[in-house]
């Protein structure tokens, strides 16, 4: 006789077996236990049009705010590779493994209001800062210099809105930029200034034999990739950003980076993050709405004439126009052919982005910021040891539409307010700042009172949180 309780005790031993298998003897897995990283989306979903733009964000928005466990594959097992705090693989804080969600470090929408407005895709407060790669580190200030001594980089979590338009900007510059380098070798011995989209990346020269002088290139690395993410210029694209962001915050490997079905950590998870997960991350972070820019120019325009006269906008370029409204989404990629591995493309001039066009096939980018690294002075300087000198006092400019609300301020969030973090400017922008130190109370008030009224998106992702 077929005995039904049997069988489900059977079936239950079996399933708790698989999931033992699949996830590997370092993971501790219980009945009732599961990965909270559900509904997921194949790359091949995407690609072959079965997904809607709003299932593939909505998905995008699952892994954004999914708290990944060990059964995920969260943490670094017994790869040999960063400690842990309670030696499981665990938490670390100090380099990684500092967060379970990318809504950790990024829920703020707005630190202007009491209490502050909290939201998907916002800034980080000063707890959210990542601790980056220290070698060394003096907390209790043992030699007694009344500084606690540190080598790494500390990074506030900045907000993902607008960064569509932002990624299009940056591809269609070093588009550009890789033709000047060509018309440089195509004219040896004649300078070709390294100029798009109105910025100024210095000039280029080859000699007869083809090797070119790289000397006078300015805010951007040696193979003229624009990267606009990352506080000193380091990915081209968000999901260049996601990538490394996986790994060094949750320890969750993708397997374009590491491999498929190769378990880098050692966790007994494999395909942590598959490409499917990170091409709709990709597309739900690009299609956040972008903050408000235009209205605070029209609105605060006295602020804004001052902002302009004494130097800021120099670096904190209003705006910058586009030639394309077409994001193209890409996987695998290549930083020098944005044609190739295009999976999707986004309209960022259609809500919920809704860029406006600039009439020419465009559209404006009021992002008040150049994409373009700047010697920012030794008061702002970083002593991080695991890089060329010069990169700890470079700083990729910082881009101010909602500022407003995204207190603290600086790449490490030292200054709580917007004229502490002016002041602070120094290297290239020590002209600008001393010029708004020189405007008298009442006008150092109206540039203030301008860069107050550039706010982020007040209901982000409210398509799909409704």
């Amino acid at each position: 006789m077929y005995d039904c309780k049997q069988a489900v005790r059977l079936a239950q031993a079996a399933c708790l077996l698989i999931l033992f298998v699949i996830v590997g003897a370092s993971v501790q897995t219980a009945q009732g236990e599961e990965p909270n990283f559900q509904g997921r989306v194949t790359q091949g979903q995407i690609v072959n049009g079965e997904l809607t733009l709003r299932e593939i964000r909505l998905a995008g928005l699952r892994v954004f705010t999914t708290p990944f466990n060990k059964i995920d594959g969260y943490g670094d097992g017994d790869s040999g590779g960063r400690p842990t705090l309670q030696g499981n693989g665990t938490l670390l804080r100090v380099n990684g493994l500092d967060g379970q969600t990318c809504l950790e470090c990024h829920s703020l929408l707005s630190a202007a209001t009491v209490p502050p407005r909290l939201g998907i895709g916002g800034v980080g407060g000063s707890v959210t800062n990542a601790i980056i790669k220290p070698t060394a580190m003096d907390p209790a200030d043992l030699d007694l210099d009344k500084n606690a001594g540190f080598n790494g980089r500390f990074a506030n979590p900045p907000f993902i809105f607008g960064s569509g338009g932002v990624e299009l900007l940056g591809l269609e510059m070093t588009e550009e930029l890789q033709e000047l380098l060509n018309q440089a070798l195509a004219h040896p011995g004649v300078v070709i200034p390294l100029t798009t989209h109105g910025v100024d990346f210095g000039k280029i020269v080859a000699d007869a034999n083809g090797n070119l002088d790289f000397s006078g290139i300015e805010g951007v690395d040696a193979d003229l990739v624009v990267k606009p993410f990352g506080r000193k210029g380091e990915f081209a694209t968000v999901r260049d950003f996601d990538t490394e962001a996986m790994q060094f915050h949750f320890g969750m490997q993708p397997s374009e980076v590491v491999g498929t079905g190769f378990d880098a950590d050692a966790d007994g998870v494999v395909d942590e993050i598959r490409p499917g997960d990170l091409s709709a991350l990709n597309t739900f972070e690009v299609t956040l709405e972008r903050p408000e820019a235009e209205k605070a120019i029209a609105s605060g325009a006295s602020g804004f004439q001052r902002f302009i006269q004494i130097g800021c906008a120099s670096c904190h370029v209003p705006v910058i126009q586009t030639q394309g409204q077409t994001l193209p989404l890409r996987f695998p990629s290549d930083p020098l052919d944005h044609t190739t591995g295009i999976y999707a493309t986004v309209d960022l001039t259609r809500p919920p982005v809704s860029f406006r066009s600039n009439g020419t096939g465009g559209i404006y980018v009021p992002l008040f910021a150049d994409l373009k690294r700047h010697d920012m002075g030794a008061e702002l300087s970083e002593s991080f040891a695991q890089v060329d000198a010069q990169r700890n006092w470079e700083f990729t400019t910082a881009r101010l539409w909602g500022v407003a609300d995204t207190a603290p301020y600086l790449h490490d969030g030292r200054a709580t307010t917007l004229t502490e973090a002016i002041l602070l400017h120094g290297g290239e922008a020590l002209p600008a700042r001393n010029a708004f130190a020189a405007l008298s109370v009442q006008n150092q008030a109206k540039v203030i009172a301008f860069l107050r009224s550039l706010r982020t998106p007040t209901k982000p992702a409210k398509d799909l949180l409704n």
